[in-house]
This record gives structure tokens, sequence and C-alpha cells, in this order.
């Protein structure tokens, strides 16, 4: 059983947590206590220098990275990938790619910043510029699947759970499913998939904030 190093309010911890529930790669959880420092911990970084999660340990080696990992998944079960052909890997590429720099990239640190981070340390211009960021990346998002189900072919692939990783949490950093009728309906698509969980179900129970998914 393969172990991966997460904790609950990551987006990212929760985008490999899901690939590896949905492909039906038996999987536990590793608890992270971000939130008190073990992230950067020597003991940690000996594992991952880069200090961060989601780590995946697969018995034969350890990957970090939600894309790498989601890689993993595909490439060892066959799972989330499409046809599996390399167009479609390429596409389901592209996306994740797009994600990390333009969704991810902006909904994760302007979630933190929102509902973690001190407020005497929370800057209004650093806010507003990650927020005009995540904006222009849903309207891109938005435009294509208003023309598709699915970002990569005809199913859902590993680029739908990158890219949707952080649209299901419950803090608010300024996105509102119901101004983005063709993301909630993918979101939903998502949701009925069979095996998916919420990120606060699927991985372990947040430390900081209030679960509010109600």
């Amino acid at each position: 059983m393969v172990k991966l190093y997460c904790f609950g309010e990551s987006g990212n911890a929760y985008k490999a947590a899901l690939a590896l529930e949905l492909a039906g790669v038996p999987w536990e959880p590793v608890f992270v206590d971000f939130f008190n420092g073990e992230s950067r911990s020597p003991e940690f970084r000996a594992l991952n220098p880069m200090g961060e999660v989601p780590v995946l340990d697969t018995g034969a080696g350890v990957l970090t990275q939600s894309g790498v990992i989601q890689s993993w998944v595909m490439d060892e079960t066959g799972a989330l990938c499409g046809d599996g052909s390399a167009t479609t890997r390429r596409e389901i590429l592209r996306w994740t790619i797009f994600d990390n720099q333009k969704v991810s990239g902006m909904a994760g640190p302007l979630r933190f910043n929102l509902n973690f981070l001190p407020e005497a340390k929370r800057s209004e211009a650093v806010n507003g510029f990650l927020h005009m960021r995540l904006m222009s990346a849903l309207k891109v998002l938005e435009a294509e699947l208003a023309t598709r189900d699915w970002l990569a072919g005809g199913s859902a692939t590993c680029a739908d759970l990158s890219c949707a990783g952080y649209l299901y949490y419950p803090e608010p950093f300024g996105f509102d499913r119901a101004a983005f009728p063709a993301i909630d309906a993918w979101l939903a698509r998502l949701s009925a998939l069979p095996g998916w969980k919420h990120p606060y179900d699927l991985l372990p129970a947040p430390t900081v904030g209030t679960d509010n998914r109600s």
C-alpha cells in the first residue's frame, strides 16, 4: 500500500489523493502537521527537500508534486488518462500546467492568505492581484467547459482533477460557483463519479478554521 503525506487543507494533496482514490490504488494518509511547521523540519526535508506536500511513498521510490503523482497513477493503472494516447496525455499535461500556474497557482495562496494567514500579515494589494489573476483563469476554464464535459477527451482525467482541486474547498477565496455555470456543472459531474470524496472526507480532518461544508 502506498503512503501519501498530506494534510486536509492542502488542495495539492487533495488532487493526488483523489487520483489515487478514483483509480482504485490502495493508499493510506500520513498526516503532516503543516501549521505547526512539520514540513519545514529536518526529518521532512530529508523526505522532500522542497518542504511541501503531497509526497507519495510508493515503496519503490518517493514522488513529489501533485502532477507527478497523478502521472504515476495514470502510468500504473491506466485510469484517468482517457484513451491513453500521446495526444490525450499531452492535453492532460497542458491543462495540468495551466492549473499549476493559473488556477491552483492563484487559488492556493489566495485561500491561504484570506483564511489561514494572521490578519495583520494580509495584504489587500497582494490578495487583489491574486483574485484578479484567478478570475481571469476561471474565465478561460468556464469558456472551455461551456463547449465540453471534460477537459481532455470524452471522460474525466487527471486534467479535471487538477483544475478542480481547490474549487471544492469551503473556505472563502473569491470563487462563487453560481457565477460560473459551466464550472459548476463540471464540478457536479466530477463529484458524481464513483469514489469521489470531498477533501475533508478524503484527507485527514482540517486542523485550522471551521469545516463549513453545509
